[in-house]
């Protein structure tokens, strides 16, 4: 077995051949010849509190021009050097990051200086009728262990969507059903403001689809998290950050968009704040219909059943939103405050999928034809209650936060699932029997979400932080299904199809992590994390009898998740860094619902309830470089999942022609992979950041289930542009790439998008317009291929044309900047809401 090791190799030599290369270009500013010595150094920290203000962007520029000779990053302890300055004489530096207003300092360099602490201000970029704002942030700031994504400046998605905005960032992979995957991988964890959120009832696809675009601060990926974080998901955490007024007085917003297919979006948000309260509301409204095609065809390999059959779909998917929001905070003091917010979402569905199934005979003759269709609505109502407590300490650096959060969510949802089936001499066909079916479901789910934060600063360059967390998460599924009898009008109880489905995921941890800069340049990071855990469901329903039948699974298991992290800050502004952590993935509630999907019976969908978690081990090592217009991140990662979870798809017993799709474990999946993450500064007014991700993956068969091994290689990248064409006009374009991709039972097909959009701003920046196009290439299509001892299935799925939006944006509201109402960055970013926490040194 050759699992990726030539490969493997030839990754871990490109990166250090990259790596020596690098190393030997340190951010200097003398020809080789020069033989200066001026060195510059600096600190950047919040005025009010000095805290350090990590990745910030830090520009050297001489004191009579405009364009930077150099540039880098402040380190997490704030630091930022230049070294060999060529010429002395009068400089400036210019200091950017989110939340802050540009911070500008000009001084004299004759001799090596260090400017000391410089004492940035909270942004005032929302005072509108006092101040304008020339800076813009950057599309995405780089770190050795996180990139941050700002969604202000995603212009391609105005007027969209959370899961919009997620598909165009690098690393990042959404499918047709909102689905989200991280370096190629699935199981990703998505929280929203550092928690999991209990809105909607916790389904994250459902979440994202209701959240707006323009809702959203900044999104950060941590790919290989510490203990303090959640260990679920394969390959790390995607934390979306809401945006939160940080300005005294009263401001807000209105937007509006409309776009193909019915596309409609208008939201409105205010907020007023002194020095004691803190008010928001927001409400959103969104419509639009969703449509979508696809193929199935499947080559049984069995000679006793149907050779060949075919399925072609059309659907129609249409969805209207309401959104509201309410919250209010009080501040005690500059560093004790308390927060309530609520959400309220009430949304209705109406989903038309067509069908038309084909059935083939030992000469590839039609025998039989099944058209039918679909037509289903829903009904859901969520809310979502937040208590939020955070406390600073008059020691620097100790802080105490708490939340406490309940979500509760009700689904109503009716179908109405018919088809018939004739021969060729359009007759009803003597072989199989038309459907139709009436199926209600009614799904109800809570959530709670208890959680203590404590952090300790032992030193400047030392802490400890430890906290307690417990989740709760409650599904009921009533499902109620009939048919309708044969030659007549009356609908029969299917007792088979008929079920209650409960479902108890419950979560208790603990943990505790340990910092330490033990050198100048070398820090230590060392975490544990405990966590019981249960999952428990219950299946009860008469059979044909009229005789209760009942069943239940039960999982109940302790685990120990550690982490450990290695900094070296190397010349030159390098940086290294060697990670591993033990993370979880959960089975979800409808992987383990045994309640099958029949809306194509032809294709059976069914969960299992005896899942296992996946248990899985994931190592990292990353290099980060700064250069005055480029910074440059790559890293090489390794990650073991046992007991992996995957859906396996066989041959049907019950159904001449029909196949069954069941979630399985099966033994072991190793993946090792390179990514590289680098932006880079064409000239002043345009960038490009561009993603590459190779991997190599392995899945280890089970004999019993009939998958064999299976290993590929596989790669995806993206390419995003961002151009400012005036002071006021803006355009920028985002390109996705993905591979064929390696599955236990074969391979998924390639995919690739091309999304762009332009914004203008008028009165003053006070509002703006936009206009973009999704999938301008009409080629956003997921598919796949499978092949096991059975049959030989392909299928694929699409969205039907491209997409566009307009939209318009205005801002309004008058803030006072008086100092005494600035509050110090800690209180407006508490841990869990944007507040960069410290991964490493």
């Amino acid at each position: 077995m050759t699992f990726c090791r030539n490969k493997f190799i030839l990754f871990a030599a490109l990166l250090l051949i990259n790596i020596t290369s690098f190393a030997q270009n340190n951010t200097s500013l003398t020809s080789p010849s020069q033989s200066s010595n001026l060195n510059l150094k600096g600190k950047a920290v919040d005025e009010k509190t000095n805290i350090p203000i990590d990745f910030a962007t830090v520009s050297l520029i001489k004191a009579n021009e405009t364009q930077a000779i150099a540039a880098t990053q402040t380190d997490i302890d704030g630091n930022f050097s230049f070294k060999n300055i060529k010429n002395k004489g009068s400089y400036k530096i210019v200091i950017n990051f989110i939340g802050y207003a540009p911070f500008t300092k000009t001084f004299t360099l004759n001799n090596s200086t260090n400017l000391g602490s410089l004492k940035l201000k909270q942004s005032a970029s929302s005072v509108l009728n006092e101040v304008v704002v020339t800076g813009t942030k950057d599309v995405i700031q780089l770190g050795i262990d996180r990139k941050v994504f700002n969604a202000d400046q995603s212009l391609a998605t105005q007027g969209g969507t959370a899961t919009d905005l997620l598909a165009t960032i690098p690393s990042v992979q959404v499918d047709l059903d909102g689905n989200i995957s991280l370096r190629g991988t699935n199981n990703v964890r998505v929280m929203i403001d550092g928690k999991p959120s209990t809105f909607g009832g916790g389904d994250i696809s459902a979440i994202l689809q209701s959240l707006p675009a323009n809702a959203i601060e900044k999104v950060e990926l941590i790919t290989n998290p510490s203990a303090k974080y959640d260990p679920e998901g394969q390959s790390g955490i995607i934390n979306i950050v809401l945006k939160r007024s940080k300005n005294a007085g009263f401001n807000g917003n209105v937007n509006l968009s409309a776009g193909r297919y019915e596309n409609y979006n208008g939201g409105m948000g205010i907020n007023y704040r002194n020095e004691k309260w803190n008010l928001s509301g927001n409400y959103n409204y969104r419509e639009g219909d969703r449509r979508g095609a696809g193929f199935n065809s499947t080559q049984f390999l069995n000679n006793n059943v149907t050779p060949f059959t075919s399925s072609t779909q059309i659907r129609n998917r249409f969805n209207r939103n309401h959104t509201i929001k309410l919250g209010t905070e009080y501040f005690f003091t500059p560093k004790t405050s308390l927060g309530l917010s609520g959400n309220l979402n009430l949304q209705k569905e109406r989903d038309y999928e067509g069908l038309t199934q084909l059935f083939y005979g030992s000469n590839n003759e039609i025998v039989d034809r099944g058209p039918g269709f679909n037509l289903e609505t829903e009904d859901n109502k969520g809310y979502d209650l937040n208590l939020d407590f955070y406390h600073k300490f008059k020691t620097d650096g100790e802080e105490l936060s708490a939340n406490f959060s309940f979500g509760n969510r009700t689904e109503d949802e009716n179908a109405n699932i018919v088809q018939e089936f004739f021969d060729n001499n359009q007759q009803p066909s003597a072989d199989r029997l038309g459907m139709n079916r009436l199926n209600d479901v009614n799904q109800k789910s809570k959530n709670w979400n208890f959680q203590i934060d404590y952090t300790k600063p032992f030193s400047k360059t030392s802490k400890l932080e430890t906290g307690y967390r417990t989740t709760l998460r409650y599904n009921d599924e009533d499902q109620v299904s009939d048919t309708l009898l044969l030659n007549s009008n009356v609908y029969d109880r299917d007792r088979t199809l008929s079920n209650l489905f409960e479902l108890e995921d419950i979560v208790h941890a603990v943990y505790t992590n340990y910092q330490n800069q033990l050198t100048n340049n070398f820090g230590v990071q060392v975490g544990l994390r405990a966590e019981q855990a249960y999952l428990n469901t219950d299946i009860s329903g008469l059979d044909n009898n009229n005789i209760m039948q009942r069943s239940s699974g039960r999982l109940d298991y302790l685990r120990v998740y550690p982490s450990i992290y290695l900094t070296q800050k190397l010349k030159g502004d390098n940086q290294l860094q060697l990670s591993y952590s033990r993370r979880v993935n959960r089975p979800r509630g409808w992987q383990v619902n045994p309640f099958p999907d029949v809306s194509d019976r032809y294709n059976i969908r069914i969960g299992n309830p005896n899942l296992k978690p996946e248990d899985i081990h994931a190592y990292e090592f990353s290099y980060a470089k700064f250069w005055k217009l480029v910074t440059f991140t790559s890293s090489i990662y390794f990650r073991q999942v046992n007991d992996v979870v995957q859906s396996i798809r066989r041959e049907n017993p019950d159904q001449n022609g029909g196949t069954i799709s069941e979630f399985y474990n099966i033994a072991r999946s190793r993946s090792a992979g390179l990514e590289l993450i680098s932006r880079a500064n064409i000239t002043k007014s345009w960038s490009i950041t561009g993603n590459l991700n190779f991997f190599q993956s392995y899945f280890k068969g089970d004999e019993s289930l009939g998958i064999n091994d299976n290993d590929g290689f596989n790669w995806n990248g993206s390419l995003n542009s961002t151009l400012s064409i005036t002071k006021a006009l803006a355009a920028q374009a985002n390109f996705f790439y993905m591979a064929p991709r390696t599955t236990s039972q074969g391979r998924m097909q390639k995919m690739m998008s091309l999304d762009a959009g332009v914004k203008y701003d008028i009165f003053g920046r006070k509002a703006s317009l936009g206009f973009n196009m999704q999938d301008i290439l009409n080629s956003r299509k997921f598919g796949m291929h499978t092949n096991n001892q059975n049959f030989i299935q392909d299928f694929e799925r699409s969205r039907v044309g491209r997409m566009f939006n307009f939209s318009i944006n205005y801002r309004f509201g008058k803030t006072d900047l008086n100092n005494n109402q600035k509050r110090n960055r800690k209180t407006e970013e508490r841990p869990g809401t944007g507040g960069e926490e410290e991964m490493g040194f």
